[in-house]
C-alpha cells in the first residue's frame, strides 16, 4: 500500500488533486459533484482522480449510482501516517 501512495501522490502528475480530493473525504464523505465545486476543478478530472484512488482501494463508492459518495477506505486509514508523509514531503 506504501507504494501505492507513494505513486498517488507525489510520483504521479495528479497527485497533488489527489491530495485535494483525500483532504476533502477526511472531512466527510462527498460525491464528485461536490468535489468539484469544493475544489473549483473540473468534474471529469475529480471522476478521473476518483477512479484511480478506487483503483489504489484508497476511497470506494457507496452503492447508489446517482450522486455516489465516496468514502476513505478502511485500508487506506490505516495508513494515513504515511499519507501524512508524504504531503508534508511534497508540498
Amino acid at each position: 500500500m506504501e507504494k501505492a501512495l507513494w505513486y498517488l501522490f507525489a510520483g504521479s502528475r495528479g497527485g497533488t488533486n489527489r491530495v485535494k480530493i483525500v483532504r476533502q473525504l477526511r472531512q466527510q464523505p462527498r460525491n464528485a459533484n461536490e468535489l468539484a465545486e469544493e475544489l473549483a476543478v473540473d468534474y471529469n478530472t475529480i471522476t478521473h482522480h476518483l477512479d484511480m484512488l478506487v483503483e489504489h482501494d484508497v476511497v470506494e463508492p457507496s452503492d447508489h449510482d446517482y450522486g455516489k459518495l465516496y468514502f476513505l477506505t478502511d485500508q487506506f486509514e490505516n495508513h494515513l501516517e504515511t499519507f501524512d508523509q508524504i504531503v508534508e514531503e511534497v508540498d
